[in-house]
């Protein structure tokens, strides 16, 4: 990167390397296929608690757990899985997707794209640390957000800068986890199809 080039590139390279410095990360403590799904009670937008327990007396479960409603790869996965959403209410399953921005990020990601399942706030991370999934920005990364207008301290309500790798999860109904996608490359997201073909796997 040198002075020459246009604050767009050196913007742009700086993602680049962010992008490749996460890509590398593992998550050895994530929870795996097999294992029994943490339990929770998170706010959905609108202030009402959801517990994980509650959905699975219900049917199967996709839980996906995303960064922001800043960010737009999330927003890209979000919209694929409400066209998904017919095909996974037909197969007796519900979506939940979480983040943990405070639920006014919740109710403007739902505006933007039209949600119709329930988005939950994970303030703190506790449920994504739950499942073994979180990471904590670097410096430079911060540092980085914050010259794009992402402060994360706002959006989140803490100063922890803690984010979710995002992953998608499909649980059975006896809690355990049937399909486990969890990824440290966030341009890089598990295809509405292939979480299909899990479900179909539990209830046909």
């Amino acid at each position: 990167m040198t002075r020459s080039q246009p604050i767009d590139a050196r913007i742009e390279e700086r993602f680049a390397e962010q992008q490749a410095r996460l890509a590398a990360m593992s998550f050895p403590q994530a929870l795996a296929v097999g294992d029994r799904a943490a339990d929770f009670e998170l706010p959905n937008a609108q202030g009402r608690r959801i517990r994980l327990a509650d959905q699975l007396e219900r049917g199967p479960v996709v839980l996906t757990f995303y960064r922001g409603a800043w960010c737009p790869f999330c927003n890209l996965q979000l919209r694929g899985l409400q066209q998904a959403s017919p095909e996974i209410e037909a197969l007796r399953a519900s979506l939940l997707a979480i983040s943990p921005q405070l639920p006014d990020g919740s109710r403007a990601i739902i505006d933007k794209n039209r949600l119709t399942f329930e988005v939950l706030s994970d303030r703190h991370s506790t449920v994504a640390s739950a499942y073994g999934i979180t990471f904590t920005l670097a410096p430079t990364d911060q540092a980085l957000f914050l010259d794009v207008g992402n402060d994360l301290d706002k959006a989140n309500g803490d100063n922890t800068w803690v984010l979710p790798a995002p992953s998608t999860f499909v649980i059975a109904t006896d809690a355990t986890i049937h399909h486990a996608s969890v990824g440290p490359d966030y341009t890089s997201r598990i295809a509405p199809d292939e979480i299909l073909s899990a479900l179909r796997t539990i209830t046909t």
